[in-house]
């Protein structure tokens, strides 16, 4: 058998070779790519005599630079077909960069765009020369890298193409992406405002690897703000832009008519009138195709419209403050809340879970369909481990051919006597027919024991005898003809160490191909040199490299070999590819099922390493002892717990409490408990309940605001601006430390009037501050509680100094640790009488401050009056006691509502 014994032959010495892939001599003194095996990406890469030409335009886009779109066609994906060279040359595979026909499309690009009045740089074939930007062609090789994290299962793959309306259509946004990994094209439009805080938010969780905007976003002298604004944010990634002509509706609708698989055909209601993402989608699909020199097949692709109103936003700078998915003291730290949940066993389980942090849901019968998952899996242990050990099997989609190849027809036992009806669904999907019909096309085509491997010579041996004998007859030849070669280049090294009695062996490099190796001292050579027939000798300490004019004749005619060998394998895996693009609906459905089932058995997982419960969703927010789910992970011991109440009566909270009692953790702790509930996870509680959020909104304050500085006062600005221009009645709002930045006069005066302002809407909003005065706007608004942190005073063993000692227990009302500056001066050596003025008039002012804001009895009966109908609102729609119980419950709510109304002697004695 060609297959067995060839492979087994030519990789017999791969122990000793290392090296990547890169251009290897060839005939003639050419240079020859060796080819990339990737499944998917199907092209026809021509060879570099066609890239020395220049174009009328320009220069050409040489055939040497490989390093810009490395990351770019690392890998394709099985729905890309080959653009038709002029010369007919193929190979399977493709490292070249040569684009034949770059008139196609006019573009300009640059890496972290700057200095955007700068003139252009480095014109492109036909490109218009209005870019104010630094400018390269998009093939000439930077190294890119996402600005936003990445899960250690995935590098930045994205490309995403932006485009905004104009004129009166300004802040009408449309966006395209394309993932190269896999055949999906998410389209997104939605009307964004002067912030683009959406814009932002939807490429952060993309991560792309690449952005293209229309060269009239930065005309010189005329860039326009969205523009500005992403090139802000994301410094390290490589924008291009292409003339706005290619921004084209009716094109995008054309390409999507074309490629959209069938099953997804639906997309076309949803879309045909949105003309910005269609727009955007054009660009795209010319993009990628000029950038990867292929095409998507007819008929292949998956399309989805992704709308903002599905998921709850969680603006960048939130995200930033909660440490979703980055931590803020350092970015390879995994204390985050991904950190905390990401169980996940694939890369695609992984990229959902991550784009589920930061875009929960806010559909409630959804986010308990997932919870009805977590809880089965996590009742049923043979359910449990039986998943975990189906999907650890799954690779990701660049390594598809390994995937379904290696896919037992048992697995899907695994979910057979499951009871939840999405679980039952997963199962009913997997049972496909059409599963079993693209396994056997491809088991009776591909050969089993082909594998994704690690080394230049092992994959190119997979690559080799990817292809089954038999199969094709001249293949079959040409492998038998590799394989000889091999072996006479093992023999002829072995004969050239007997010859010279020295101890050669076979290396290989993708740079050299096969080469002569060997580790000897200098002084065991005769005269110190190696024979005289021996050339492109290195040393390196003890071990020396060379080849011979023989070695490099039968690596050029291995070269020969392998490009025959690659040439009909490609046209094979056409065929092949050619007869699964029907049935590629259900791959679309594994691998999305796959991901969902990861991330569901990675929230089981983590409720098995610490007390999580199940949350319901109500109209109130209420959490019985819930604690920080990431201070957990890095104390390695639960915190301590605290609760939570907040419903539509009391929905305004303000919480006091010296510096480091900790006010901010409580604040972050409230938020990711509210995300890990929208995205279908168990929350760390002992009982929780939440009010689905639309929107979520941090403001932390971090240590270095206590220094008072125009930029931090700008900063805060900025963010409670954002906060009130985008809060509604649905959000959830968390503010730590307003108005630290400027005087106490002010800072007072800003946040009483922005309190003022969200009082009006009936947004969940908790407020930590260290203005004392702010609290006393409970009496003016029954709908505020105060909270303090409780800290205790202790004596040192001396007796002479006092110390704070931090409990980290919620309790309500408002601080009693006031002057922190007193105390502080207290125990430094500031004189006496100084310290003992500052309290007497500090204690003059407080007593006129609390007249002024004393409650008057008739506030006083109001206020109780209102706290007494909200919660028995509350009762009457959340209420599951039972009569006997419910009447004590009433009965306790009356004495409440009487105590707090004042007596008519307790009115007398105030008055």
């Amino acid at each position: 058998m060609a297959g067995a014994g060839g492979r087994a032959a030519a990789s017999a010495t791969s122990e000793s070779y290392t090296g990547r892939g890169s251009s290897t001599p060839g005939v003639g003194g050419r240079t020859e790519h060796t080819p990339r095996y990737t499944l998917g990406l199907l092209q026809t890469p021509h060879s570099s005599e066609s890239t020395g030409g220049a174009s009328s335009g320009g220069a050409r886009p040489g055939g040497s630079s490989e390093e810009g779109l490395a990351a770019r066609r690392a890998a394709g994906n099985s729905a890309v077909k080959p653009s038709v060279s002029e010369r007919g040359e193929s190979c399977f595979g493709d490292k070249s960069s040569c684009v034949e026909n770059t008139n196609t499309l006019n573009l300009t690009s640059s890496s972290s765009v700057r200095g955007l009045n700068s003139t252009c740089i480095g014109r492109t074939p036909l490109s218009s020369g209005r870019s104010g930007c630094r400018s390269r062609t998009p093939l000439m090789g930077y190294s890119v890298t996402s600005s936003s994290a990445v899960s250690a299962h995935t590098v930045a793959s994205v490309i995403v193409a932006v485009v905004e309306g104009r004129g009166l259509a300004r802040g009408e946004v449309g966006m395209a992406s394309i993932d190269l990994k896999n055949p999906e094209m998410i389209l997104s439009q939605f009307a964004d405002n002067t912030t683009y805080a959406k814009v932002i938010t939807k490429l952060k969780i993309l991560t792309p690897l690449e952005i293209i905007m229309s060269n009239t976003a930065c005309d010189a002298g005329n860039t326009t703000n969205l523009f500005s604004l992403i090139t802000e944010h994301f410094k390290n990634v490589t924008f291009t832009t292409v003339q706005r002509k290619y921004f084209n509706e009716t094109k995008g609708l054309e390409y999507i008519e074309q490629l959209c698989a069938s099953e997804f055909s639906t997309i076309f209601m949803e879309v045909q009138s949105k003309y910005y993402c269609l727009a955007a989608a054009a660009a795209l699909l010319k993009y990628v195709e000029f950038i990867q020199n292929a095409v998507y097949a007819p008929k292949s692709l998956k399309v989805r419209f992704q709308g903002s109103e599905k998921t709850a936003m969680i603006d960048s700078s939130s995200a930033q403050n909660l440490e979703l998915v980055i931590n803020n003291r350092d970015s390879r730290n995994g204390h985050t809340l991904l950190g905390v949940l990401n169980y996940t066993k694939t890369p695609g389980g992984s990229r959902r879970l991550r784009s589920n942090i930061l875009e929960p849901l806010v559909d409630a019968e959804t986010i308990n369909t997932r919870l009805d998952c977590v809880q089965e899996l996590l009742q049923d242990e043979e359910l449990f481990f039986g998943l975990q050990g189906v999907i650890s099997k799954f690779l990701d989609t660049e390594q598809l051919l390994s995937v379904l190849v290696q896919i037992p027809k048992q697995d899907t036992a695994a979910l057979r006597s499951c009871n939840t009806q999405l679980l039952k669904a997963y199962y009913n999907s997997l049972e496909d027919t059409r599963f079993g019909i693209i396994l056997e096309k491809i088991t009776s085509v591909i050969n089993d024991d082909t594998r994704y491997t690690k080394g230049c010579l092992s994959m190119r041996t997979q690559k080799c005898y990817a292809v089954k004998p038999n199969i094709n007859e001249f293949l079959d030849i040409a492998r038998r003809t590799y394989t000889e070669i091999v072996d006479d280049i093992a023999g002829m090294i072995m004969q050239l160490a007997e010859k010279y009695s020295l101890p050669m062996k076979t290396s290989f490099s993708s740079a050299r191909g096969f080469f002569i190796q060997m580790n000897a001292d200098c002084s065991t050579l005769p005269n110190g040199q190696l024979p005289s027939e021996f050339t492109k000798i290195t040393k390196m300490k003890n071990t020396y490299s060379f080849t011979s004019a023989d070695l490099i004749k039968m690596n050029e005619r291995c070269q020969e070999s392998l490009r025959e060998i690659y040439h009909m394998t490609y046209l094979i895996v056409c065929k092949l590819l050619n007869e699964i693009y029907e049935h590629i609906h259900c791959l679309y459905k594994l691998s999305d099922i796959v991901s969902m089932l990861d991330m569901l058995l990675s929230f089981a997982h983590a409720c098995t390493l610490s007390d999580y419960v199940r949350p319901e969703f109500t109209d109130t927010l209420a959490i019985k002892q819930g604690w920080h789910p990431i201070l957990e992970k890095i104390a390695m011991e639960k915190p301590v717990s605290n609760n939570t109440y907040l419903t539509e009566g009391n929905n305004f909270v303000i919480i006091t409490g010296p510096n480091m009692s900790g006010k901010s953790t409580y604040l972050k702790q409230i938020a990711l408990c509210q995300i890990m509930a929208q995205i279908g996870s168990y929350v760390p509680a002992e009982y929780c309940s939440f009010r689905i959020a639309e929107q979520i909104f941090t403001r932390i304050g971090m240590d270095d605001d206590i220094e008072t500085n125009a930029s931090t006062f700008m900063k805060e600005m900025k963010e409670i601006t954002y906060i009130i221009q985008n809060a509604n009645d649905k959000s959830l709002i968390i503010i730590d430390e307003l108005g630290r930045g400027t005087s106490a006069e002010e800072g007072i005066g800003i946040c009483y009037a922005a309190c003022e302002y969200l009082l009006n809407l009936k947004a969940f909003t908790l407020f930590a501050t260290h203005f004392l005065e702010l609290c006393h706007i409970d009496t003016l608004y029954p709908n505020v509680e105060n909270y303090h942190f409780e800290v205790q005073h202790v004596r040192s063993s001396a007796g002479n100094k006092e110390k704070i000692a931090y409990t980290y227990t919620l309790s309500k009302g408002y601080t009693e640790e006031k002057n922190y500056g007193l105390k502080a001066a207290e125990v430094s050596s500031l004189p006496s009488s100084i310290i003992l003025d500052a309290k007497e008039i500090t204690s003059h002012i407080a007593k006129q401050i609390l007249h002024r804001q004393k409650s008057t009895p008739e506030m006083m009966k109001q206020r109780a009056a209102y706290q007494l109908a909200m919660r028995l609102v509350q009762t009457a729609r959340n209420s599951r006691l039972d009569p006997d119980s419910l009447r004590v419950y009433l009965k306790a709510l009356k004495k409440k509502y009487e105590a707090s109304c004042p007596t008519p002697r307790e009115n007398d004695e105030q008055q």
